[in-house]
């Protein structure tokens, strides 16, 4: 079974890229192998319910795309069933730029960046924003996460692909660089114990 996300993302121009360049062989024959790659696994749901953000991308009706970062405390983002992520839409700066460009057009795209892991995910899929939807909004909220929210992004997967970890920079997030000074700490607090108990 193709993989869907070559359907999607491997344009004509993009086929005739490949072939030009002399990857379309291999490419060709990477479309025909492989699952379907449109559906929520258990490793992306485990994957998603650690990240503390992602870019969320939309297109407006002059054709230009659109960037935004979405973050929050992990597992904002949630899987609501095999085929539907889910998020609360917080507060920002008011422009509505994502908001309006899904009024015209609902092809979505979300990127997901493990910086310490050096996994990425690439999710294709069309979103939608729902307002007014108190039990949604419940679900979706994170204990002790007090930020206002606005209303529900949902997030149709069509397809998914994991992207390779080349190039990718190691970085550690704020709470992972505290708990490894935690533990040199606790580590150098052992060794000294073991020195002076030694002497």
């Amino acid at each position: 079974m193709p993989y869907k996300f070559t359907k999607i993302a491997f344009t004509p121009a993009v086929k005739a890229a490949q072939a030009q360049r002399g990857s379309r062989e291999t490419y060709a024959r990477f479309e025909q192998s492989g699952t379907s790659n449109d559906s929520v696994t258990p490793e992306i749901e485990t994957f998603i319910a650690q990240m503390d953000g992602f870019y969320l991308g939309t297109v407006s009706s002059n054709g230009y795309p659109y960037i935004q970062f979405r973050g929050g405390y992990p597992g904002f983002l949630k899987a609501l069933d095999e085929k539907t992520l889910g998020f609360a839409d917080f507060k920002g700066n008011l422009q509505y730029v994502t908001l309006g460009n899904l009024s015209e057009n609902d092809k979505a795209f979300l990127f997901l960046m493990d910086y310490r892991h050096r996994k990425r995910l690439k999710i294709w899929g069309r979103a939608r924003y729902v307002e007014g939807d108190l039990e949604l909004i419940e679900r979706l909220k994170v204990p002790n996460d007090h930020s206002e929210i606005e209303r529900v992004i949902l997030f149709q997967v069509e397809a998914w692909n994991w992207n390779c970890p080349q190039h990718i920079p190691i970085r550690y997030s704020e709470a992972e660089v505290a708990a490894l000074k935690a533990k040199i700490t606790e580590l150098s607090m052992l060794l000294g114990d073991r020195t002076s108990s030694n002497s």
